[in-house]
């Protein structure tokens, strides 16, 4: 596992994770609760994780690119899912 990738991963989750709480404090368009962060650092960190997992133990450039692509593209759907609903799911309380 190479440390300083895992630590860029973390820095980068914890960034994304911070802008909807620097724009609580100059909107009131963003409206965030305790829940919403912490469902948002699960799914950060945990893919930060899985990223650098897959990233050390797979060993084929392009198997590596394409679990990396798949488990970003997860993310950004489970996320988009969350703040908008647009499958109508019960996870997005549609």
């Amino acid at each position: 596992m190479n440390k300083d990738r895992l630590r860029l991963f973390i820095l980068i989750s914890s960034i994304l994770l911070a802008m909807p709480l620097l724009a609580m404090e100059f909107t009131d368009e963003v409206v965030w609760e305790r829940a919403d962060f912490g469902v948002a650092a699960v799914l950060l960190f945990g893919t930060s994780i899985l990223l650098e997992l897959i990233l050390s133990k797979l060993k084929n450039k392009g198997l590596r690119i394409a679990i990396s692509a798949a488990l970003v593209l997860a993310l950004i759907l489970i996320w988009t899912e969350l703040a908008v609903g647009i499958f109508n799911s019960p996870i997005a309380g549609s």
